[in-house]
């Protein structure tokens, strides 16, 4: 279940359309509700009218604090991506209605099931906006014991347990290596850097709210969410398809140039091998397990496992170090909270690419380290996010900080702008340093991208060794970098990207190389079409992505259309333009100011704009009327 609180001065809400069957009967009229804590609640899988009477016993508590009794339960399915049957949630509602009045607190209720306007006062308090999550009983593994079925709570990683309990201090790394706490750094100038530090000192990770790169995802055609899923898995439509394929292919491609040595492995293991359940307890997730005859097993949420075996086998001479291991997991999985699951941020099924470099002592691990960082930046800014669209973090022990101090200055440098410094007293994970880069949305929330790790522990654990100059055996260190993070946030942050872009008054966009139609060519009339197919396939000829709107509406709709989704160039052709051959282009990225070229300036143009990226053709039929539409 999730709640967003507000102690509100009075609410105005009226009923305007019933969105689902069983919607409940309502006035449309206007309601109002003056000195009133609303609830906007979402129910969730799992939910019972346990949860909701938590909830209610949660908010009388707040409310006693405040000297009020009076609450309003509104009805929002926006909260979360994993909501229950519609005639469940709305039985958990009038439940804790219920409930509500029995406990004397005066309660209202909007209505169920309605698509509902409404104005609100929130109060200046600090206490007045509250976010409230509630967790059903956790799911169980059933085990037979002596013929007997009892219930086993699912495994718990000793990392996720030690990261709920683990003190950290906040500071700003500064450029020049400085570590300035962060209730004395000054933000003005660094508006993002302070919405991150904020996200990830309060862990705020539950979403209240729809993003907007979801509405975007769908409206685009790119994903979906899957009904016949477990939440956090993705349909993926075609345009979406090739996006993510392109950046797969990207991605790949940058780590091959660095180096890497690509390889596949399995994607569910042994929970019981000992070196993976030894792994497992230092690695901060949650897996999705399941039973194979007499094992049992999980699903990877790194390549680690696959590719640590792999070492674990191989002969390694220090003269072969640093090693690269490669592999694009699709998919890794990871049984994240309901309330966090949303959109294409944060995902139970991911495709994660995943570099591990094998290297010989610290000092070799720190050169590699910033050798992998330049690549890391330089890819993500070839994916279309700049130095001003996400934040640094750095993780540390103290001790670390003191004896590497030159290596994180020169680190802090070559970023050149101040970055949060999360600093232990004590190692908890098997990492001695970590970095992530962090993408800041429209909900000034953040998730990261791109990231590296010093393992100081793995090797050992699972007897990777090299021979060194003396023909002894030793253990390297091992770094962890995915030089974009999962390909799924990328496309989550470009989409963000674009409307915040929208909101400052620019034309949304994606980068030319991956957007699905690059040119749309618009006959005035059918019988230029030839002439149009023609054009189109000497377009293709030259690799750019062209179609064709061949539909019956008007030349204003289709280039409204065309617009809509996004079209770089759009270039409609009649009489004039075959007769004189210079093509009447709009071009996106200037707001859809018009410029006549030739043929081969149009070429010209795209082709410089695309150089160096991998390409795919169109996914969908060239001609527009022929076509099926994925999302209504």
């Amino acid at each position: 279940m999730r709640i967003l609180q507000l102690h509100s001065n009075f609410i105005v809400f009226k009923p305007v359309q019933k969105e689902i069957a069983i919607a409940e009967e309502a006035e449309q009229i206007e309601n109002r509700v003056e000195d009133v804590v609303v609830l906007f609640t979402a129910i969730e899988e799992g939910d019972s009218t346990a949860t909701g009477q938590k909830a209610i016993d949660d908010v009388r508590a707040f409310l006693g604090k405040q000297k009020t009794n009076r609450i309003l339960i509104y009805p929002f399915a926006h909260l979360s991506s994993s909501l229950s049957q519609p005639s469940e949630a709305l039985k958990i509602i009038k439940a804790m209605e219920e409930y509500s009045k029995e406990k004397g607190i005066e309660t209202f209720r909007a209505p169920f099931g309605w698509n509902k306007q409404f104005t609100i006062s929130i109060k200046g308090h600090p206490l007045a906006e509250m976010a409230r999550s509630y967790a059903p009983t956790p799911p169980a593994i059933e085990a037979k014991v002596e013929g007997v079925c009892k219930k086993e709570e699912e495994p718990v990683s000793a990392a996720l347990k030690a990261e709920d309990k683990m003190q950290s201090f906040w500071h700003v790394l500064m450029p020049d290596g400085s570590l300035v706490p962060i209730e004395e750094f000054k933000f003005k100038g660094h508006v993002n850097l302070q919405k991150f530090s904020q996200y990830e000192i309060k862990k705020a990770r539950a979403v209240t709210a729809m993003p907007p790169h979801v509405t975007l995802m769908k409206r685009l055609e790119i994903a979906d969410y899957e009904p016949g899923s477990d939440p956090g898995n993705i349909r993926w439509y075609p345009k979406g398809r090739m996006i993510k394929s392109l950046l797969e292919q990207y991605v790949t491609m940058r780590v091959a140039a660095y180096g890497g040595m690509e390889v596949e492995t399995p994607i569910m293991y042994d929970f019981n091998h000992p070196s993976l359940k030894s792994y497992l307890n230092r690695f901060p997730a949650r897996q999705y397990v399941l039973k194979s005859e007499d094992k049992e097993l999980f699903l990877r949420f790194a390549a680690c496992f696959g590719q640590f075996l792999m070492a674990h086998d191989a002969q390694i001479s220090y003269k072969q170090l640093p090693i690269k291991l490669y592999e694009l997991t699709r998919y890794s999985f990871r049984r994240e909270k309901s309330g966090e699951v949303v959109g294409l941020k944060r995902l139970r099924a991911f495709t994660m690419p995943d570099c591990h470099a094998f290297c010989a002592d610290m000092e070799q691990a720190k050169k590699e380290f910033m050798i992998r960082f330049n690549l890391c930046i330089d890819v993500v800014a070839n994916i279309g996010l700049a130095k001003d669209d996400y934040e640094i973090a750095m993780r540390f022990t103290k001790g670390f900080y003191e004896e590497n101090k030159a290596f994180i200055t020169e680190f802090a440098a070559a970023f050149g702008k101040p970055m949060l410094a999360e600093v232990w007293n004590e190692r908890f994970f098997y990492f001695a340093l970590k970095w992530d880069l962090n993408f800041v949305d429209n909900q000034d929330k953040a998730a990261a991208l791109s990231t590296d790790q010093i393992d100081v522990e793995n090797a050992k654990r699972y007897e990777i060794t090299y021979v060194d100059e003396k023909g002894e055996k030793q253990y390297p260190l091992i770094l962890h970098c995915s030089p974009s993070g999962a390909i799924e946030r990328d496309i989550y942050a470009l989409l963000e990207k674009a409307y915040h872009e929208q909101m400052k008054g620019k034309a949304p966009m994606l980068p030319l190389w991956l957007s699905p139609t690059q040119v749309r060519l618009i006959p005035i009339s059918d019988k230029f079409l030839d002439k149009v197919s023609e054009l189109a396939g000497q377009i293709n000829s030259h690799c750019i992505r062209v179609d064709i709107d061949d539909s019956a509406s008007t030349l204003q709709k289709k280039i409204r259309e065309a617009e809509q989704e996004w079209v770089p160039y759009i270039v409609v052709v009649g009489e004039k333009e075959i007769e004189s051959g210079l093509l009447s282009v709009r071009d996106r990225e200037l707001k859809g100011q018009q410029q006549n070229m030739t043929f081969d300036q149009l070429v010209a143009k795209v082709a410089e704009k695309i150089a160096g990226k991998p390409f795919k053709q169109l996914p969908l039929p060239m001609y527009l009327s022929k076509r099926p539409q994925f999302h209504g």
